[in-house]
């Protein structure tokens, strides 16, 4: 029985390009730096009370006080959650036994403004509330924001005209595109809560209020840095060397 000839293996492809078609490996960056679109603050509320209904009773209060002096910032805020939630008691330091001196009560609230004339108002006056902790801003760019995509895009264009310095380079020109490969941007999304040097404004407010209102804080938007990066490969028209 005569066994048919088997279909030889496909050569694989060369990395390096060949004589006839050389390759030319390249990467392409961009770095921007563009004006942050949100900013988050975060709010901390907190009670205190002999009981634990008492401090429960305290905390909501406070809770929903600063809650609608937010919300009647209307469009200026594009996101309002509350957080993590906690009524603690604190024991007393001297005496027998465990004895409950006192309950603590906090909660927690985010608000993301994209409103930055009124973010200044409302920081101040958030913290003008007692027994209110404010921290942040911190400034960001939405995950769709249109610089994610214009930092990609030129750093394809950075690629090819790199590339085509190199062709150019042997007296030869780009003949297509090989390959392109997203390794990815970073600072697509930062972290909701930086810890960056001038990135952070804490205030808070203990004891009674004062009758004035005080002034608004001027607050200056933290420029965001974009980064992407692509690697890209070419073949040319083979050079006369």
């Amino acid at each position: 029985m005569t066994t048919p000839p088997t279909t030889p293996a496909s050569e694989p492809a060369v990395p390096y390009g060949t004589p006839d078609a050389p390759r030319i490996a390249v990467r392409g960056e961009a770095r921007l730096e563009v004006d942050p679109e949100i900013a988050r603050l975060g709010i901390t509320v907190t009670a205190r009370g002999k009981d634990r209904r008492a401090a429960l009773d305290d905390l909501t209060r406070r809770n929903t006080l600063a809650l609608d002096l937010i919300k009647t910032y209307g469009e200026a805020v594009e996101r309002l959650e509350t957080g993590s939630f906690s009524i603690t008691p604190q024991l007393k330091e001297h005496g027998r036994g465990e004895r409950i001196h006192a309950y603590h009560g906090r909660v927690h609230i985010t608000a993301e403004l994209t409103d930055f004339t009124a973010l200044g108002e409302l920081t101040t006056r958030l913290a003008d509330l007692d027994l209110t902790q404010v921290t942040g801003p911190w400034w960001a760019l939405r995950p769709n924001s249109p610089a994610h995509r214009q930092a990609r895009q030129q750093a394809v264009r950075e690629a090819v005209q790199r590339a085509r310095e190199y062709a150019e380079a042997l007296g030869t020109s780009l003949a297509a595109l090989v390959e392109l490969a997203d390794i990815g941007a970073e600072n697509t999304q930062p972290p909701p809560y930086p810890a960056a040097p001038g990135n952070r404004m804490r205030s808070a407010a203990y004891g009674a209020a004062e009758d004035t209102t005080a002034a608004p804080l001027d607050l200056e938007p933290q420029r965001q840095r974009v980064y992407a990066q692509v690697n890209a490969r070419f073949t040319m028209a083979p050079p006369q060397l």
